[in-house]
């Protein structure tokens, strides 16, 4: 029988009738529940057809038991804004471009950016790409967020604290909102198209390969009629509409410079733009393994995955417990998403890595200098598409803007002075990309040929995807919505006057893919993966690869001949080892130095044993030196005068390869092999002298006392951090926590260059053994909550950053035996 999903109908009057909370300890329960702890709260819904038991586990993860599927999507969304109602309704009011309704008008620019990179096709076309239960099972989820919505806004004294402290109310959700929103998914290269770009307008664009190596080996040229010198601020949109929401009141600054007619508003909307976009980009990478059962000491499969993505308070990944007849699924996912995208289901496990291809493309215009709404296309004046956008405002009257698109896609900056334009094509605007949603069709196959056809059809983000099943099957099924560019590699803005087109897209069936490889393991950590056999000339997927440090490792201890135990797959989910570390500092033990602070680094480095651990004063002091002194120096050496244009670390591989020579030197080195071996020694020597005297700045003269986790620290920030006092901020700040690691460890720490403080890494790991599924492990750091009240809002920190795990349960008698909270859900009638 059809029911009604949407809560829109009921009336604010209704509430009290539709939503009968009951706060009570002694809730009368069945035999099957008689053992488990009373029922912390029951909700009486009128949108469900049978009861839904919650039982969220010591760890804070909701197993969540349902007699249909309707009412288990319904109570996953129920459930995640329980749990992260703030983060859900922040997630959404970005990615829909509606702050500024809750904010104020110094969110008007980043809306109308958000806006810009909404999906606006055809929505059956969208549904369909994720196969026949995407939209059903959406609008379950939104309805179940859409209840909760209304139980707190009955009960405002359940709001979380962000919505007390920010003086607004939670927005209710549409099913499209899920897909529609694309700007939250990890982007490409368009950063690295403009950053190649000026390189190219400085006159030497081959020197860009000392920021960015192209691998496959590849020469790339600037296209015919193309002039890479860019305004300055080609991407602010872009970056606006794709960057997290700031609550450090540089917003107000902008919008002071937008309503200001003095002159000096370029000036300020420049500095303020520049503020808050100089951090060091760092890289959202990840690893994942899978081992067959001839390879493990278990005799079945076990497959890793270690995601790392910005750190935040809460994480931006939620565990959940799925279970209703036909489906039986448990892992991470986006909160805001149905759904689980790593896990296991039972029958196969999965997990995922970013896989660098190429999605996104900058495209320039030439203006009609007699029509600013005209662009020039195929010799002909062609108008600009116009969206007139309404936006609400808080506290002051509803503004409009409008929107304008090419052929292409949003048009991002407009160069009025010398009659051009710049828009974005990307694929995540295709139908079928929502970030992370494709996992709606994977998590429910049962083999390797099903997982395989679900990933045929995944677009966005790129992904590695390993793969292992009860039969002892394991595989890698990459995934991605490729562009083919049959007359350009992608790597700089193209004119956009109809010569550089894309040709469609690639099949996933051309990808490459593995299925039970002879050496019965398979890894990726964003390494360029491709086989040396694929035709990546013809079909250009992307240049542009992470060091592959990581890797390395993880397949220097995969190929050890032993039997890996899930303990195995714990350790090395956190090893910090540094391959890095082990060239450069054999590099320098052959070196001789007059210099008496030089010679006291190399003596701190003679015993090291190349682990960055916390505790360890030559991991310290490598990693002041490899950031801090000498990637500037090898920078001002290659670059001279062009440095300033590579405002990031420069590539690992390419500079590492460039210091470990014995011949063959760069020509920035000197004329002849002596003299660059000369320029090679003094700049190693004389940046690890000054990276000496900065540790003892940093942490005093005695070295015996010096520790890398002294320096760097791991902080959970809250969003809404900088606006709260110390007080304030003890409850929804975790941290600092020391770190070991960096930005090449397998458990990876991407340091913010300014201060060390980590913005990147690990926050959830899951082990998973596969077909005994409660000895499988994970951790999600703080935790699960994004309640300041709960337990489970930072009580997994420790555990995490002392590399530990908890059981990730998944019968029922296991899961009943460590119940904490029964929440249940009952219809109303």
């Amino acid at each position: 029988m059809h029911r009604l999903i949407s809560l829109r109908i009921i009336q604010p009057l209704q509430l009290s009738l539709a939503f009968l909370c009951l706060q009570t300890e002694s809730f009368a329960q069945s035999p099957q529940t008689a053992e488990l702890p009373a029922i912390k709260q029951e909700w009486r819904i009128d949108q469900i057809q049978s009861p839904v038991q919650i039982l969220v586990d010591t760890w804070g993860v909701p197993h969540i038991y349902a007699e249909n599927e309707a009412d288990l999507f319904f109570a996953q969304g129920f459930n995640a804004a329980r749990d992260r109602l703030f983060q859900l309704d922040l997630w959404r009011r970005r990615g829909l471009g509606q702050l500024a309704e809750a904010f104020g008008s110094s969110y008007l620019e980043q809306d109308r950016a958000a806006r810009l990179f909404l999906y606006r096709g055809d929505m059956q076309k969208e549904w369909n790409s994720y196969g026949k239960q995407a939209a059903t099972l959406t609008q379950h989820f939104v309805a179940g967020i859409n209840a909760y919505i209304d139980y707190v806004n009955a009960n405002p004294e359940r709001l979380p604290n962000e919505f007390k402290i920010l003086k607004y109310r939670p927005a209710k959700w549409l099913a499209t909102d899920v897909v529609r929103i694309r700007s939250h998914g990890l982007t490409r290269n368009l950063n690295s198209e403009v950053a190649r770009a000026r390189m190219a307008c400085s006159g030497d664009l081959e020197l860009d390969e000392v920021r960015q190596r192209l691998a496959p080996a590849w020469k790339t040229k600037i296209p015919a009629g193309l002039s890479p010198c860019l305004p300055n601020e080609v991407l602010r949109q872009f970056t606006l509409a794709t960057q997290n929401v700031s609550f450090d009141g540089l917003n107000s600054r902008l919008n002071a410079a937008i309503e200001s007619s003095v002159s000096t508003t370029d000036n300020l909307l420049s500095q303020a733009w520049l503020e808050k976009n100089t951090e060091i980009d760092s890289l959202e990478g990840s690893n994942n393994w899978v081992l067959a059962p001839s390879k493990t000491s278990t005799g079945r499969a076990i497959m890793a995955n270690d995601p790392h993505r910005a750190y935040s308070a809460p994480s931006l990944r939620y565990i959940a417990h799925l279970n209703a007849p036909g489906i039986n699924v448990i892992g991470a996912g986006e909160p805001a998403l149905p759904g689980i995208s790593i896990g296991h289901n039972g029958s196969i496990a999965f997990g995922l890595t970013i896989m660098s291809i190429d999605q996104e493309d900058l495209y320039v215009y030439e203006m009609n200098p007699r029509n600013p709404m005209q662009y020039k296309y195929r010799g002909k004046w062609e108008n600009l598409q116009t969206q007139k956008e309404l936006f609400l405002v808080k506290n002051q009257a509803e503004q409009s803007s409008e929107l304008l698109f090419t052929r292409h896609g949003p048009l991002i900056y407009q160069d009025k002075l010398n009659n051009r334009a710049y828009a974005v094509r990307t694929a995540w605007l295709e139908p079928g990309m929502a970030p992370y949603f494709g996992s709606v069709d994977y998590m429910r196959a049962k083999n390797f040929s099903q997982f395989k056809k679900a990933m045929l059809h995944w677009g966005a983000p790129t992904e590695n995807q390993v793969y292992a099943d009860t039969k002892g099957n394991i595989g890698w099924v990459p995934g991605g919505l490729t562009p083919i560019r049959p007359n350009w590699d992608g790597l700089l803005p193209v004119p956009g006057d109809g010569r550089f087109e894309w040709a469609g897209f690639l099949s996933g069936d051309k990808l490459p893919y593995s299925y039970n490889p002879k050496s019965a393991w398979f890894a990726s950590a964003n390494e360029l993966n491709l086989p040396a056999s694929y035709p990546y000339q013809l079909r250009k997927l992307g240049f542009e690869w992470p060091h592959d440090a990581r890797y390395q490792r993880i397949a220097s201890v995969l190929s050890q001949s032993k039997k890996f135990s899930i303990e195995d797959s714990l350790q090395l989910q956190n090893d910090i080892v540094s391959l890095p570390a082990t060239r450069l500092v054999k590099l320098l033990m052959s070196l001789h130095s007059t210099d008496e602070t030089a010679n006291k680094a190399l003596a701190l480095f003679k015993t090291w044993n190349y682990v960055e651990s916390t505790d360890s004063a030559a991991a310290g002091l490598f990693q002041v030196w490899l950031t801090q002194t000498l990637a500037p120096a090898y920078k001002d050496l290659m670059l001279g005068t062009r440095a300033h244009l590579v405002n990031s670390m420069p590539d690992m591989t390419r500079m590492l390869d460039n210091l470990d020579r014995s011949s063959a030197f760069p020509r920035q080195f000197g004329n002849t092999l002596q003299q660059a071996q000369k320029t090679r020694d003094q700049l190693l020597l004389n940046s690890l002298s000054l990276a000496y005297q900065r540790m003892e700045h940093l942490l005093g003269k005695n070295s015996q006392e010096w520790r890398w986790g002294n320096i760097q620290k791991t902080e959970f920030t809250h969003p809404l951090s900088k606006l709260l006092d110390a007080t304030q901020r003890a409850q929804f700040d975790i941290g600092p926590l020391p770190r070991g690691g960096s930005a090449n460890t397998v458990n990876q720490s991407t340091y913010r260059l300014s201060d060390f403080v980590q913005i990147n890494g690990p926050t959830f790991r899951v082990v998973v053994d596969v077909g005994n599924w409660d000895n499988s492990r994970a951790i999600n750091a703080p935790g699960q909550s994004g309640d300041q009240d709960s337990p489970h809002y930072r009580d997994l920190t420790e555990k995490w950053s002392k590399g530990q795990y908890f059981p990730l349960l998944y019968s029922r008698s296991a899961i009943e035996n460590n119940t904490k909270q029964s929440f249940l859900l009952t219809p109303k009638k």
